[in-house]
């Protein structure tokens, strides 16, 4: 089975990382891209869930073993090509022409929390896994990009304590403060209450990739626009 498969619920595309820890690399942003590709051809899609099929991880992020052979192999023209791929993954969902709900049934943490933020819609079990941006903590500061659209997804004052603390947030702590719509109470429900809500949609497709591409023109701005400043150098990582 691809690391990245997808399945039809009647209208809904549900995308499946099965990966285990579902870490990002080029070939996962490939794969995604292509499944993403693949289900906006089927015009019968109304909506779209991304979820994984791990019992406890839902995105841990950036492939840092890859990334660190592709530093040690000084192949860097293959890191920025990672870079700007994931970039289209974010861009592709911020203009996704149907809502895009992410089931985060385990821990999201760093560019997994990012990929969950690029999603319109978060729902999150409650009895295990956190949303965590550690990069505080590991010397890697975000793009523009990703700043942009962990914005549009978290209200400033909660982002404000999550980037610049690294902590731990659960679903209902992330309730609270409006950045999922629902913390269910188990992993069924997750997917019961997500699929139930994916369902509700049935809009046309030009108006609302015309609504999400205004709604987030910030963020496609500043990866189209900021983010080369620091991926063509490198400028990744923080080491003091």
């Amino acid at each position: 089975m691809p690391m990245i498969h997808w399945e039809k619920s009647e209208s809904v595309a549900v995308i499946y990382m099965d990966n285990d820890e579902n870490r990002h690399n080029i070939i996962f942003a490939d794969r995604l891209n292509a499944v993403l590709d693949e289900v906006e051809a089927d015009k019968t899609v109304t909506a779209v869930v991304l979820a994984s099929k791990s019992t406890k991880f839902w995105s841990l992020g950036i492939d840092v073993d890859w990334i660190g052979s592709q530093m040690q192999q000084e192949s860097f023209e293959a890191i920025k090509s990672f870079m700007y791929k994931m970039n289209e993954v974010f861009k592709r969902l911020l203009l996704y022409p149907v809502p895009v709900i992410a089931a985060i049934n385990g821990h999201a943490f760093g560019n997994g929390a990012i990929l969950s933020c690029a999603c319109d819609f978060r729902f999150m079990k409650a009895d295990r896994g956190y949303f965590c941006l550690p990069e505080v903590d590991l010397g890697i500061p975000f793009l523009p990009g990703m700043i942009e659209t962990i914005k549009k997804a978290i209200p400033q004052y909660k982002l404000n304590e999550l980037k610049l603390t690294g902590k731990r947030a659960g679903a209902k702590e992330l309730e609270a403060h409006h950045v999922i719509e629902k913390a269910s109470i188990n992993a069924e429900a997750l997917m019961e209450d997500v699929l139930l809500f994916a369902k509700g949609f049935n809009k046309k497709r030009g108006i609302f990739a015309e609504h999400k591409k205004r709604m987030y023109k910030a963020a496609i701005d500043a990866i189209d626009n900021a983010d080369a400043e620091y991926i063509e150098p490198l400028f990744l990582f923080v080491t003091d």
